[in-house]
């Protein structure tokens, strides 16, 4: 295939609201906007369907849709999808994606038992509402079958984005590794705002003024890698302020737990001094404080 495919979007959520924009700006038509047949979807639908030329319309109902399917719908609902669109006559597709990261292209049997090439094309990027994060320079997994996969490469190519290949047996654990790169690297956040309670500092307070040490911190490592970009109290070595901080933090013991479990986590991975009396403190530390 030398044009580009025509694209129909099953699904109206985040990843959807950004993905359509996106390929309609890179140059693809978005033909439809598939929906599940309840009135909060439908609007949905029409509403992402108006801003890249598309028509809206309902999976029970698809007849004629374009030559790509890319499923950007909850896991849970991929299989049936792909079930619901391959009872239908669904024209000239070729080509089916989804965009889980959990779950491999198998989810699309419905449609390869079609003759349809099928592949998984994740993203490693997060959509929540209101938020629209560019593409540029995105890092998309990509595994299914190669006609698929090719085709995959080529469109995240043209949307900016970097493919790179991930075996059926790996995406649980690239998913582990996804999940904590963003949601739960978001619920350590959350655990800062904790501890700052304990300056006497609210939450908006802490988001504010801890956003610019992160932001350093984040783009520390990214170019100077891990150890150079460690600073604080265990690559000095200084038991005594590791001590106090165990202390101070026990009236919140969620921040404490999460505290020495990624101490204990920099003694094996980043150049700590006095290893072993911190590795004792931490050990008796954090067993005090469940007592």
């Amino acid at each position: 295939m030398t044009r580009k495919p025509r694209v129909a979007i099953v699904g109206s959520g985040s990843l959807a609201n950004s993905l359509a924009p996106a390929l309609h700006k890179s140059g693809y038509t978005i033909s439809e906007i598939i929906s599940r047949d309840s009135p909060r979807s439908r609007r949905r639908a029409s509403k992402l369907a108006a801003k890249v030329g598309a028509s809206a319309v309902v999976a029970q109902t698809a007849e004629s849709v374009g030559s790509l399917l890319w499923f950007c719908v909850p896991d849970r609902e991929i299989r049936s999808a792909a079930t619901t669109l391959s009872s239908r006559a669904i024209g000239k597709v070729q080509f089916a994606f989804h965009s889980s990261g959990a779950l491999t292209s198998r989810e699309l049997a419905p449609l390869r038992n079609k003759n349809i090439a099928v592949a998984s094309v994740h993203p490693l990027m997060t959509f929540v509402p209101g938020s629209h994060p560019s593409l540029q320079g995105v890092p998309f997994s990509v595994e299914g079958d190669a006609t698929a996969v090719r085709m995959a490469r080529r469109v995240v190519r043209d949307l900016g984005g970097e493919s790179f290949s991930i075996s059926t047996a790996r995406k649980p654990a690239y998913h582990a590794w996804a999940t904590l790169t963003s949601p739960l690297f978001l619920a350590f956040l959350v655990t800062l705002e904790e501890a700052a309670r304990g300056a006497g500092l609210t939450r908006a307070d802490a988001r504010k003024k801890s956003s610019p040490i992160i932001r350093q911190t984040l783009e520390n490592y990214s170019r100077l890698g891990p150890n150079r970009s460690f600073s604080g109290p265990l690559i000095r070595g200084d038991v005594k302020t590791v001590e106090k901080h165990l202390a101070v933090l026990r009236k919140h013991p969620d921040a404490r737990n999460v505290y020495a479990s990624l101490a204990r986590s920099a003694l094996s991975t980043l150049p700590v001094k006095d290893r072993k009396e911190l590795a004792r403190l931490l050990r008796t530390g954090a067993s005090s404080s469940l007592s």
